[in-house]
């Protein structure tokens, strides 16, 4: 049985979000008829940064500059790969935009990757371009120079600080007169910004089947894959957010589309999904993004009381952190009215924080989204989020939703179909074909169910499920239960080997500063809560923080061997 989501106020015959074939009617199609739209906010501030404003005139006519130059200097073609690798800077919008007003495929890479990393994801695209800042430059070089592809460098300043100091004059074929244009040999060349606001974007055609981004999982399993997005694929999402903000403003009461512009502290990397959630959003709206060099909760709160931010975005870790520390300071987070999450699971005390200290006034929200749903949804937000802060929402207009195979209670794998989710993995058959069925349903790994009004419940991961003994054992209803307890900070539930039950449970977790629990009484903390067989036969206590990806996402691999070595 298949459910689609969608608030008829919005969704009818003629509203903003009406649906036609299973696609937004009145949308974009392409990433590029969405982003040309954004120059009619002239000289609105799109872009804050530790550098200053950007203006969206000053952005767009910044990335336009930049897609006439790889269409002709560099001699670029649709279809043709760039990849963007920086850290949250205002250029990485202008090499991305600029990537798909030329009619390329942006690939934007994890920022924090090794060497050795890029060059498998580089191997796997194959660019014909590198937009890279400073600080990759040193992890990327030997590849362009082996591969012969050219690069633009932004921040080339950061290069000092790169852990191999390495810059773009050290790059083979950046030498001046060295290789001629910078299109034609392998160099690395520092970006010179052309913003001609008489001259537009390239003439090419972007049609709504192109492929417009390919973005990496976030490889906590294995190997990252390449999820590829179409241009009507990438317009969905950018339309998801949108609808998402309108139904909650509906849901208050309010009229969509007539409260202030959002003011947006995004920390969310940008090559993540997340962050395309929060970005879209914010730019189909005219607002501001305003961005951190590193997360400091303490800096975070200084730019949300200098810039009147209104929306927060980033993983549970971090919103966590800022309500703490806006409690330990006293901060009232007057400006703020939104605080999303996303990018892993939000534990279910983050809702009981936020009513705590700001009551109905700081709107909480979390959701559901993938690298292969190129982002969120589902959402969950408000007071349908206070009601039932287990759930991850409910689904986009356009958006499909089924659990295969369930069982008595309703739980069984989460299925997804719909405008915005991937056309398959980049040069990966095989893996294309495991991830979706015949019929277009991705699967998502994922243990959910849907309940009579149409909510769904994330019960765990496929895999990190433990079968002990033959009873299902969710690992993320143990982890909450594990967060609930006052002393404990943060939790991993994961399964260990075990001679005649197959598996058993086992938590490492950490405790805040001075805690003097002990693992007798976590382990009855959860005995009160839930069935014997789910109690922790195995607890380890550890003082450092859990190990988890750039997303937040938990590396429970690294963890089982923690708890091989009793460490």
């Amino acid at each position: 049985m298949a459910a689609t989501g969608g608030d008829e106020r919005l969704t009818a015959d003629g509203a903003p979000f009406a649906v036609e074939d299973g696609v937004y009617a009145s949308g974009p199609r392409t990433l590029r008829e969405f982003v040309e739209v954004v120059w009619g906010y002239g000289d609105r501030v799109f872009l804050v940064s530790e550098d200053g404003r950007t203006t969206y005139r000053e952005f767009f006519d910044a990335a336009c500059g930049l897609a006439r130059r790889l269409v002709g200097e560099y001699g670029l073609r649709p279809g043709d790969r760039a990849v963007v690798a920086m850290r949250n800077h205002p250029e990485w919008h202008v090499a991305f935009w600029a990537a798909q007003l030329a009619g390329l495929v942006a690939v934007p890479l994890n920022a924090w990757w090794t060497e050795d990393e890029f060059t498998y994801a580089l191997d796997d695209c194959a660019p014909a371009v590198l937009l890279v800042d400073g600080e990759r430059v040193g992890r990327v070089r030997e590849w362009a120079a082996r591969n012969h592809v050219p690069g633009i460098v932004f921040h080339g300043e950061g290069a000092a600080d790169a852990a191999d100091g390495a810059g773009a004059a050290d790059v083979p074929g950046t030498a001046e007169g060295e290789g001629g244009a910078p299109g034609a040999a392998a160099g690395f060349v520092p970006y010179v910004p052309d913003a001609d606001p008489h001259l537009g974007p390239p003439l090419v055609d972007v049609l709504p089947e192109h492929d417009a981004t390919i973005i990496y999982t976030s490889g906590t399993t294995g190997r990252p894959k390449g999820a590829v997005a179409t241009h009507l694929a990438q317009a969905g999402a950018a339309m998801n957010p949108r609808y998402f903000a309108a139904a909650a403003a509906l849901a208050r009461g309010d009229v969509p589309g007539a409260g202030p512009v959002p003011v947006s502290l995004t920390t969310f990397p940008f090559f993540h999904v997340a962050a395309f959630t929060s970005f879209y959003g914010v730019m189909a709206a005219g607002g501001t993004l305003v961005m951190m060099r590193k997360w400091d909760a303490g800096r975070a709160l200084e730019l949300i009381r200098e810039h009147r931010v209104t929306h927060y975005a980033g993983v549970p870790t971090t919103g966590l952190q800022l309500l703490a520390r806006a409690r330990a300071t006293g901060d009232p987070l007057d400006s703020l009215t939104l605080l999303s999450t996303g990018g892993a699971a939000a534990p279910p005390g983050i809702v009981d924080g936020i009513a705590a200290g700001y009551g109905e006034r700081l709107e909480p929200r979390n959701g559901y989204g993938l690298t292969e749903t190129s982002g969120g949804v589902l959402s969950n937000v408000g007071a349908e989020y206070r009601a039932h802060p287990g759930s991850v929402g409910r689904p986009t207009p356009v958006t499909e939703v089924r659990i295969d195979r369930p069982d008595a209670e309703g739980v069984g794998e989460l299925w997804l179909r719909g405008q915005s989710l991937v056309r398959g993995y980049w040069g990966n058959e095989e893996a294309t074909r495991a991830a979706f069925s015949e019929d277009g349903w991705f699967r998502t790994g994922d243990l959910a169910r849907v309940d009579a009004d149409g909510r769904v419940t994330i019960v765990d991961r496929l895999t990190d499920m433990v079968i002990r003994g033959g009873e299902n054992v969710y690992c993320v209803e143990v982890e909450d239960v594990l967060q609930q307890h006052p002393d404990v900070v943060d939790a991993a539930v994961l399964g260990v080997p075990h001679p005649l039950l197959g598996e058993e449970v086992a938590a490492v977790v950490r405790l805040r500063p001075g805690a003097a629990v002990g693992i007798d009484e976590l382990r009855a903390h959860v005995g009160a809560r839930l069935a014997a067989f789910k109690v922790p036969a195995h607890v380890l206590v550890r003082e450092e923080e859990l190990p988890r990806n750039p997303t937040g996402k938990l590396l429970k691999r690294e963890l089982r061997g923690s708890l091989a070595c009793g460490t």
